[in-house]
Protein backbone atom coordinates (compact mmCIF):
# COMPACT_ATOMS: atom_id res chain seq x y z
CA UNK A 1 0.00 0.00 0.00
CA UNK A 2 1.23 3.05 -0.61
CA UNK A 3 1.98 6.15 1.59
CA UNK A 4 -1.25 8.77 1.97
CA UNK A 5 -0.21 12.18 1.30
CA UNK A 6 -2.20 14.34 3.93
CA UNK A 7 -4.70 16.83 2.51
CA UNK A 8 -5.93 20.01 4.48
CA UNK A 9 -9.65 19.14 3.73
CA UNK A 10 -11.85 18.08 6.86
CA UNK A 11 -14.24 14.93 6.58
CA UNK A 12 -17.38 15.79 8.41
CA UNK A 13 -18.81 12.87 10.46
CA UNK A 14 -22.28 12.02 11.11
CA UNK A 15 -23.56 13.08 14.71
CA UNK A 16 -25.03 9.83 15.57
CA UNK A 17 -22.94 7.35 14.38
CA UNK A 18 -20.24 5.90 15.57
CA UNK A 19 -17.35 4.54 13.59
CA UNK A 20 -16.03 0.85 15.77
CA UNK A 21 -13.19 -1.43 15.15
CA UNK A 22 -11.65 -4.04 16.95
CA UNK A 23 -8.29 -4.66 17.54
CA UNK A 24 -5.61 -7.83 18.60
CA UNK A 25 -3.57 -7.38 21.67
CA UNK A 26 -0.64 -6.25 18.79
CA UNK A 27 -3.27 -3.41 17.36
CA UNK A 28 -4.28 -5.89 14.61
CA UNK A 29 -7.33 -4.94 12.94
CA UNK A 30 -9.59 -7.92 13.13
CA UNK A 31 -13.26 -6.17 12.95
CA UNK A 32 -14.42 -2.87 11.20
CA UNK A 33 -18.05 -1.62 10.82
CA UNK A 34 -19.35 -0.13 7.36
CA UNK A 35 -19.29 3.84 8.66
CA UNK A 36 -15.50 3.07 9.98
CA UNK A 37 -14.61 1.88 6.03
CA UNK A 38 -16.57 4.66 4.94
CA UNK A 39 -15.05 7.18 6.31
CA UNK A 40 -11.97 5.62 6.08
CA UNK A 41 -11.80 5.12 2.54
CA UNK A 42 -10.59 2.09 2.86
CA UNK A 43 -12.12 -1.58 1.89
CA UNK A 44 -12.70 -3.70 4.82
CA UNK A 45 -10.32 -6.39 3.22
CA UNK A 46 -7.94 -3.53 3.10
CA UNK A 47 -8.52 -2.90 6.73
CA UNK A 48 -8.68 -6.48 8.52
CA UNK A 49 -5.03 -7.78 9.21
CA UNK A 50 -3.53 -4.31 9.18
CA UNK A 51 -2.03 -2.85 11.48
CA UNK A 52 -4.56 0.13 13.15
CA UNK A 53 -2.12 2.74 13.15
CA UNK A 54 -2.73 2.51 8.65
CA UNK A 55 -5.20 5.06 10.00
CA UNK A 56 -2.76 7.62 12.03
CA UNK A 57 -2.59 10.88 11.01
CA UNK A 58 1.10 12.77 10.83
CA UNK A 59 -0.36 15.38 13.12
CA UNK A 60 -1.02 12.95 15.74
CA UNK A 61 1.80 13.10 18.58
CA UNK A 62 3.45 9.85 19.13
CA UNK A 63 3.29 10.86 23.02
CA UNK A 64 -0.16 10.53 23.34
CA UNK A 65 -0.28 6.87 21.65
CA UNK A 66 2.51 5.94 24.05
CA UNK A 67 0.15 7.16 26.81
CA UNK A 68 -2.87 5.50 25.48
CA UNK A 69 -1.13 2.04 24.92
CA UNK A 70 0.53 2.14 28.43
CA UNK A 71 -3.16 2.35 29.66
CA UNK A 72 -5.20 -0.39 27.73
CA UNK A 73 -2.38 -2.50 28.14
CA UNK A 74 -2.94 -2.40 31.75
CA UNK A 75 -6.03 -2.98 31.51
CA UNK A 76 -7.91 0.01 32.06
CA UNK A 77 -9.74 1.53 29.39
CA UNK A 78 -9.50 5.00 28.05
CA UNK A 79 -10.52 8.23 26.34
CA UNK A 80 -8.97 10.37 23.37
CA UNK A 81 -9.09 12.54 21.28
CA UNK A 82 -7.62 11.53 17.87
CA UNK A 83 -6.91 13.35 14.88
CA UNK A 84 -7.20 10.68 11.66
CA UNK A 85 -6.21 10.26 7.99
CA UNK A 86 -8.11 8.42 5.54
CA UNK A 87 -7.01 6.85 2.58
CA UNK A 88 -7.70 9.75 0.37
CA UNK A 89 -5.42 12.17 2.37
CA UNK A 90 -8.56 13.85 4.09
CA UNK A 91 -8.85 14.26 8.08
CA UNK A 92 -11.56 13.52 10.45
CA UNK A 93 -11.05 14.18 14.32
CA UNK A 94 -12.94 11.61 16.49
CA UNK A 95 -13.50 11.19 20.39
CA UNK A 96 -12.53 7.74 21.25
CA UNK A 97 -13.89 5.10 23.73
CA UNK A 98 -10.99 2.54 24.04
CA UNK A 99 -12.05 -0.83 25.78
CA UNK A 100 -10.00 -3.66 27.07
CA UNK A 101 -10.64 -7.27 25.95
CA UNK A 102 -9.52 -9.11 28.33
CA UNK A 103 -9.96 -13.44 28.89
CA UNK A 104 -11.40 -13.76 31.89
CA UNK A 105 -9.86 -17.63 31.90
CA UNK A 106 -6.31 -16.28 31.68
CA UNK A 107 -7.18 -12.57 32.93
CA UNK A 108 -5.01 -11.53 29.63
CA UNK A 109 -5.49 -8.81 27.55
CA UNK A 110 -6.61 -10.22 23.79
CA UNK A 111 -7.25 -7.09 22.12
CA UNK A 112 -9.20 -3.40 22.07
CA UNK A 113 -12.44 -2.21 20.97
CA UNK A 114 -12.73 1.28 19.56
CA UNK A 115 -16.16 3.15 19.30
CA UNK A 116 -15.71 6.95 17.81
CA UNK A 117 -18.20 9.39 17.16
CA UNK A 118 -17.43 13.29 16.52
CA UNK A 119 -16.08 15.97 18.31
CA UNK A 120 -17.26 19.43 18.38
CA UNK A 121 -14.70 21.71 17.21
CA UNK A 122 -14.65 24.01 20.06
CA UNK A 123 -12.14 21.39 21.79
CA UNK A 124 -10.40 20.51 18.73
CA UNK A 125 -9.50 24.36 18.56
CA UNK A 126 -8.35 23.47 22.05
CA UNK A 127 -6.42 20.37 21.58
CA UNK A 128 -4.85 20.84 17.95
CA UNK A 129 -2.72 23.67 19.15
CA UNK A 130 -1.44 21.41 22.06
CA UNK A 131 -0.61 18.15 19.53
CA UNK A 132 1.04 20.55 17.07
CA UNK A 133 3.25 21.91 19.55
CA UNK A 134 3.66 18.27 21.05
CA UNK A 135 4.91 17.04 17.30
CA UNK A 136 7.00 19.99 16.99
CA UNK A 137 8.60 18.91 20.45
CA UNK A 138 8.93 15.39 18.91
CA UNK A 139 10.53 16.37 15.76
CA UNK A 140 13.27 18.62 17.44
CA UNK A 141 13.85 16.86 20.45
CA UNK A 142 12.15 13.48 21.72
CA UNK A 143 9.12 11.97 22.69
CA UNK A 144 10.39 12.18 26.68
CA UNK A 145 10.81 15.79 26.03
CA UNK A 146 7.07 16.04 24.67
CA UNK A 147 5.20 14.20 27.59
CA UNK A 148 7.10 16.53 29.84
CA UNK A 149 6.00 19.05 28.22
CA UNK A 150 2.64 17.26 28.45
CA UNK A 151 3.20 16.60 31.98
CA UNK A 152 4.07 20.41 32.55
CA UNK A 153 1.21 21.41 30.97
CA UNK A 154 -1.64 19.78 32.55
CA UNK A 155 0.14 20.31 35.84
CA UNK A 156 0.02 24.12 35.04
CA UNK A 157 -4.00 23.99 34.17
CA UNK A 158 -3.97 21.80 37.62
CA UNK A 159 -4.58 18.25 36.08
CA UNK A 160 -2.08 14.72 36.29
CA UNK A 161 -0.67 13.44 33.29
CA UNK A 162 -3.72 11.64 32.82
CA UNK A 163 -6.11 10.85 29.32
CA UNK A 164 -9.09 11.65 31.76
CA UNK A 165 -7.48 14.59 33.13
CA UNK A 166 -6.71 15.82 29.50
CA UNK A 167 -10.02 15.02 28.55
CA UNK A 168 -11.80 16.99 31.80
CA UNK A 169 -9.48 19.89 30.44
CA UNK A 170 -10.60 19.85 26.70
CA UNK A 171 -14.52 19.12 27.81
CA UNK A 172 -14.80 22.49 29.44
CA UNK A 173 -14.65 23.55 25.71
CA UNK A 174 -16.64 20.70 24.41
Amino acid sequence: MSKVIPLNEEIKLENKRYLVSETDAKGVITYCNDYFTEISGYSKDELIGKQHNIIRHPDMPKVIFKLLWERIQSGKNVNAVVKNLAKNGKYYWIFTEFKTRVDLDTNTVIGYNAHRKTISHSAVDVIAPLYAKLVEIEQTQDMDAAQKYLNEFLQEKGKDITFINLLDYIHKFY
